[in-house]
């Protein structure tokens, strides 16, 4: 089963009591609100609470178990809650500082050494016990806790809408991240690992949730021990359900588990109708090493009657970072091309390979052979966004592409013609490319010759949070919903855009991202991944364009294998 029916299954799941979080944060904004005379100014105070006093899980007949979400949230009062996330380079350590906001005085807590690893969330946060019916416990586990999740306002005077980002990125060559909670809001603390389900026969159970006391501590956070009752009931082929009396009960929420709050997401997305008929029909396997978290449905949305409703609105997030794609100008430029004289330019990079593997050609390649296959990434360290347009003449197989620059206050100023894009019809992709934006090569292992090279073209969009920190990073990007960031094959026009601050990953799974090396002889060699090879696209600096990564083949003919060292501290083939 893929992780994209998991999503589809847990989404279904029902949470058996009609008490949600709107209901909820009529008693939580009394027991979290801050009370003047015992907070401190700047400080957020942290409270963990139930959305519901009871949920429903379904386990599917052929699934190991059930995904636990329970409907737990950190409320946020007094102060928000920032985080932010960085490390110099890939030879340091990620370090985590909590920044403290007072009206206009800002500081900075440094969270201890080690305790944030890499880029998901604060590890090990959310403790969970679960008892059957003779109290004994039966499972228990340790959850990571993604600030940025989907959320909600606990009450009417807070922040309309929340300004940090969604869902916390896992590629491994994130760079930086800000996690955040507005003052006056709750984020969705219960984690769904899609790759460890909870082995629950069909039953009844209660659980028990209480934030790590490391953390306890180091935020001030009250020992709060919210109970739930679990009903587990199983689920067959022919969607009838076997539990507990609950179960039979008139359950009518769909559940909030269609997202994951580690941000582990490794499945195509289930937003506005792009599930497996959509979106995730010609893309097979992630497109991103950020897969849009899968939204979550506000159970508040649900008894207000607006169940439909998915996406960001006034007082609530669903914790995904999907978004449309902007619309192209409604005509291609004219008058003289150029660029003014210091008007901001994106700044293309590369990230070194990864995700890489031996195939056999059976996946949009030729079978039989041996295949090298990796995933890449280019990412946009601004501090302006890369924007390209296609025009397309009247039946032109080709797009012509324009580069569009734009002044401090986002007015357009100048742009450039910048080759051209064309309609990749290979599975996997079929949508407008921008051409030659990679290069890809594999060199010797002294770098000095080239023993398979070839050009890449991209669908230009933001798949990945690599560096939320840089100057002007956006926090908020459009074109993430790849099922209409690239246009259609009888598109006339399409804007493709990679934002400041993200990143567009290529995954192994997709023709083009291999190298044959079916008579390449064993030996260590190095994936060479260069953006903008050409030099068409007019950036800040063209020499950080460049990134290696070693792999070693061994094996022989129809057996090949590859060890891929450790990139500095990265350890990610």
């Amino acid at each position: 089963m893929t992780s994209q029916q998991h999503r589809n299954r847990v989404k279904r799941s029902a949470l058996a009591a009609g008490t949600a979080l709107a209901v909820v944060v009529g008693g939580a904004a009394v027991a979290s609100g801050a009370d003047p005379a015992r907070t401190t100014p700047g400080k957020p105070q942290l409270k963990l609470i139930a959305a519901s006093k009871s949920v429903t899980l379904d386990r599917w007949e052929e699934d190991p178990g059930v995904y636990l979400d329970l409907g737990t949230y950190v409320t946020v009062d007094n102060a928000p809650l920032e985080l932010k996330v960085t490390r110099k380079s890939y030879k340091d350590p990620v370090v985590a500082q909590q920044v403290l906001r007072d009206g206009k005085t800002v500081r900075t807590k440094k969270l201890p050494a080690g305790l944030v690893k890499d880029f998901s969330g604060l590890p090990g946060f959310l403790e969970v016990s679960i008892k059957n019916a003779a109290g004994e416990e039966v499972s228990k586990s340790k959850g990571t806790f993604c600030p940025n999740n989907a959320s909600g306002r606990l009450r009417p005077d807070a922040p309309a809408t929340s300004h940090y980002p969604e869902s916390c990125p896992t590629n491994p060559w994130t760079l930086g991240s800000v996690w955040g909670v507005e003052k006056g809001w709750a984020s969705n603390s219960s984690t769904v690992d899609y790759d460890k389900p909870v082995d629950l026969p069909a039953g009844e159970y209660t659980a028990k949730v209480a934030v790590a006391k490391k953390y306890r501590d180091l935020f001030g956070i009250p020992n709060d021990q919210p109970t739930i009752k679990v009903t587990v009931r199983q689920i067959t082929d022919g969607g009838e359900g076997q539990g507990g009396a609950a179960a039979r009960s008139g359950a009518h929420h769909s559940g909030h588990g269609g997202h994951d709050a580690g941000g582990h997401a490794s499945g195509a997305h289930v937003a506005g109708g792009h599930a497996a008929g959509g979106h995730a029909a010609h893309h097979y396997g992630p497109r991103g090493a950020d897969a849009p978290t899968p939204p979550q449905l506000s159970h508040a949305l649900e008894d207000r009657g607006r169940a439909s409703h998915l996406g960001d609105g006034p007082g609530h997030t669903d914790g995904s970072r999907i978004a449309p794609a902007l619309k192209p100008n409604a005509k291609r430029p004219t008058g003289r091309a150029g660029v003014p004289a210091n008007v901001p330019k994106p700044d293309l990079r590369s990230l070194p390979a990864w995700d890489i593997a031996i195939t056999d050609g059976e996946d949009g390649d030729v079978p039989g052979k041996d295949y090298l296959a990796f995933s890449a990434n280019v990412w946009n360290a601004g501090p302006a966004p890369l924007v390209v347009d296609g025009f397309r003449s009247p039946g032109a197989d080709l797009m012509d592409a324009y580069q569009y620059f734009y002044d401090a206050d986002g007015k357009q100023v100048g742009y450039t013609p910048t080759g051209t894009m064309e309609w990749d019809p290979r599975i996997g992709h079929e949508h407008w490319h921008f051409t030659d934006f990679a290069s890809y090569r594999l060199l010797s292992e002294d770098q000095t010759k080239e023993v398979r090279s070839g050009k890449e073209a991209f669908c230009l969009a933001n798949t990945d949070a690599i560096d939320y920190t840089v100057k002007n990073a956006n926090w908020h990007p459009y074109n993430t919903d790849l099922s209409t960031a690239c246009g259609q094959q009888n598109s006339i026009s399409v804007r493709e855009v990679l934002d400041v601050g993200s990143g567009d990953t290529y995954t192994q799974y997709r023709p083009g991202q291999s190298f044959d090396i079916t008579d390449l002889p064993n030996g260590t060699y190095y994936i060479q991944v260069i953006a903008n090879p050409e030099k068409r696209l007019k950036e800040t600096n063209l020499n950080n364009n460049v990134a290696l990564r070693k792999v070693v083949l061994g094996g022989e003919p129809g057996a090949r294998t590859v060890q891929v060292p450790p990139h500095d501290l990265i350890n990610a083939p």
